[in-house]
């Protein structure tokens, strides 16, 4: 069975190496092309970017393909530029500095993602979309059998979610969530102590996330429609999404303020903080019983829509409090009979601080160690092991953030049946867990 056909089936057996072995690599050490895990890059724009920057450095992939419905512009974080011919001849640049001639040319670029799904020579896909273009490459790839690197958050909605996760099991793919939280040190740590108890029984748990409606792409100002753009293809990018006018505070950056395409901060945050909380509190396979107290402040500033201050609470069956507020500190604090802890992107605290350096025991809880969240992937890819971020926990976690905003639409309290996924008792709000999408697309 060569690579592929390995990767392709899935198959898990306890004897093959993780390692690849010494025959099999090329110059400087690196993986003969022939032996590398062939990438496309699903997303040519900012997080698009980063997470390819990190693939890059890993000497066992190849990027061979990229795809974007925008060939090539400025409106991008803080105006820079990006689509797919920018973000090929990144790559051609960067492997033909690694040859003889000082030559590449082998990064194909792609307008519709499905020619991606079609090449059978691609073993995994990255996909960073706007968060309603997540499901459907998801579940197309994973058909394929692609394996899969999937920007947070995991959804647009609990329904998209869940029929992600469900196709990622059955056709046995590997997908890490890009909540890269979790392969940070802090953020383990935390989660350890509070599982061991080093503040004793578990009470509460405070999220703060950021308020406000940021123009992360400087095109805020320029609202009314406008023609679309030569080279990029809007009709695609709305996809799904309903139909609306072209309007630059629309695209590329500023979509995650607009309901019809994402949650605002609530979820754009929701599949990290909150995530971190649920790892703490050792509820990844679950959910709250109930999302109570919900309210928020939505833009008025069209097409922005979504909420710029919020605040619910998450009650748990075990009788935790998880708030989620955009006026508490930034982080996640855990709070118990004993003390607290807090932590966030680069620092952490303590009710005692020396309990930070507290030593986990072999017999006590050790939750998955990730020092890398991109070279994690790669592993798991070869292993066939679950990642440190799959896709079961990034949907319950994210699940969190979909409630909250569903709360705070109809103003009202709800039950959650975390089993089944349902809001019981409340029609309105239950119908809010799935959205129709724009023909031809669907989720079958």
């Amino acid at each position: 069975m060569n690579r592929r056909n390995f990767l392709k089936t899935g198959a898990a057996l306890a004897s093959i190496p993780t390692i690849i072995p010494a025959s099999a690599l090329g110059r400087a050490g690196r993986p003969a092309p022939s032996d590398r895990i062939t990438m496309a890059l699903i997303g040519a724009g900012n997080q698009g970017i980063n997470d390819m920057n990190g693939f890059l450095g890993d000497e066992r992939v190849q990027f061979t393909a990229v795809c974007d419905v925008n060939k090539e512009s400025a409106g991008y974080w803080n105006g820079k530029i990006a689509g797919r011919e920018h973000v090929r001849r990144l790559i051609n640049w960067h492997y033909a500095n690694q040859t003889a001639s000082g030559s590449y040319k082998g990064c194909d670029s792609y307008e519709d993602f499905r020619d991606v799904m079609n090449r059978d020579d691609i073993d995994t896909v990255l996909l960073a979309l706007p968060d309603h273009w997540h499901a459907i490459p998801t579940i197309m790839a994973a058909r394929a059998g692609k394996d899969i690197y999937g920007e947070k958050p995991l959804s647009l909605t609990i329904a998209e979610g869940r029929a992600m996760s469900d196709a990622v099991k059955v056709n046995n793919r590997i997908f890490q969530t890009g909540s890269q939280q979790r392969s940070d040190f802090r953020f383990r740590r935390a989660c350890e102590l509070v599982r061991n108890g080093r503040i004793g029984d578990l009470i509460s748990v405070r999220v703060g996330q950021p308020s406000g409606t940021p123009d992360f792409g400087k095109s805020g100002n320029r609202r009314s429609p406008e023609p679309v753009p030569a080279g990029f293809n809007y009709d695609l990018w709305l996809g799904p999404a309903p139909e609306a006018p072209y309007s630059p505070a629309r695209c590329h950056v500023n979509f995650r303020w607009i309901f019809d395409y994402s949650g605002g901060q609530v979820t754009d945050w929701g599949g990290h903080h909150p995530d971190i909380a649920q790892w703490g509190m050792g509820t990844e396979d679950t959910g709250p019983v109930a999302v109570k107290n919900a309210k928020g402040i939505f833009s008025t500033d069209a097409p922005w829509d979504t909420a710029t201050e919020y605040y619910f609470e998450c009650h748990y069956k075990n009788d935790v409090r998880l708030t989620v507020s955009s006026k508490d500190k930034m982080g996640v604090r855990f709070e118990g009979t004993e003390g607290w802890i807090w932590v966030t992107r680069g620092n952490w605290d303590a009710s005692n601080p020396a309990l930070l350096d507290s030593e986990i025991g072999a017999d006590e809880v050790h939750l998955y160690k990730s020092e890398n969240h991109f070279r994690n992937f790669i592993d798991c890819i070869i292993s066939r092991e679950a990642p440190v971020a799959p896709i079961e926990t990034a949907h319950r976690s994210i699940t969190i953030a979909h409630l909250g905003n569903i709360a705070m639409q109809v103003e009202r309290d709800l039950t959650w049946d975390p089993d089944n996924e349902q809001i019981i008792g409340d029609e309105e709000a239950n119908n809010m867990l799935s959205r129709p999408m724009r023909a031809p697309w669907s989720l079958e």
